[in-house]
């Protein structure tokens, strides 16, 4: 692995445990002097993460991490229910099971969410939670898909975690669970729906807030004192 490569992994690990938080600057200098290396090297990893949607350049500000709406969030989750179903589903139509050894490593990692989340360690359950997508696309044979996956977790991470609360993550913990029971036994159209439920019901899991607007106190400042007193003489009709 390049140096450039090893930043942009620590950068991605650090956001699924939710060490860096949405809008967090990445200062060129301070990553040079962290992984002893160039300035040129570290915006080589930038631009890696900005072309995988994970990190946006602001002129004159520099990087920052990408800060994802609601509307964004419903699209990556439609993308991730058309990837990770489908997979699924590819897999049923082989008609043979999953193999033991593959469901043994799914049941690992659901052994050790489980742990984290009785630890209430937030940052390993964050990554075990968002990791466990990618550990089922490997198990299911595509490597390519699981990298594109990864991606995807990173940024759903960057939106959850404004919004999710740990018995949000429980309830996803249980989920990934049915999927796992579901492989194990054979029921692979019952893992397609666990799956589909678990990625399709993602608003029942997050709690949105009031975006702030923050021109909203100007606005109201410079509003023309003579159109506000006619907006309300006349009902707002104008």
């Amino acid at each position: 692995m390049t140096v450039a490569a090893s930043i942009s992994s620590k950068i991605v690990e650090a956001i699924l445990s939710q060490q860096l938080t949405p809008d967090s600057r990445l200062g060129e200098s301070e990553l040079a002097t962290l992984f002893n290396c160039s300035r040129t090297i570290v915006r080589e990893a930038m631009l890696d993460l900005s072309a995988r949607g994970i990190v946006s350049v602001s002129p004159r500000r520099g990087w920052f991490l990408t800060k994802v709406d609601a509307e964004t969030a419903r699209e990556l989750y439609d993308a991730r229910q058309i990837i990770e179903v489908g997979l699924l589903r590819h897999f049923a139509q082989k008609g043979r099971p999953m193999e033991e050894h593959l469901v043994l490593r799914l049941r690992a990692h659901l052994a050790d969410q489980k742990a984290a989340l009785a630890e209430g360690h937030v940052g390993r359950r964050s990554y075990l939670l968002g990791n466990f997508h990618v550990c089922l696309a490997e198990c299911l044979g595509n490597r390519l898909l699981a990298e594109k996956l990864r991606d995807f977790t990173v940024l759903t991470t960057l939106f959850t975690m404004r919004h999710q609360t740990p018995g949000d993550a429980r309830m996803s913990y249980e989920e990934h669970v049915a999927v796992v029971e579901a492989l194990a036994s054979g029921r692979l159209e019952a893992a397609c729906d666990c799956m589909s439920d678990h990625l399709g019901t993602w608003d029942a899991k997050v709690h949105m807030v009031r975006e702030v607007d923050p021109l909203d106190g100007l606005r109201r400042a410079l509003t023309p004192p003579a159109l506000a007193v006619k907006t309300v003489a006349t009902g707002g009709k104008k």
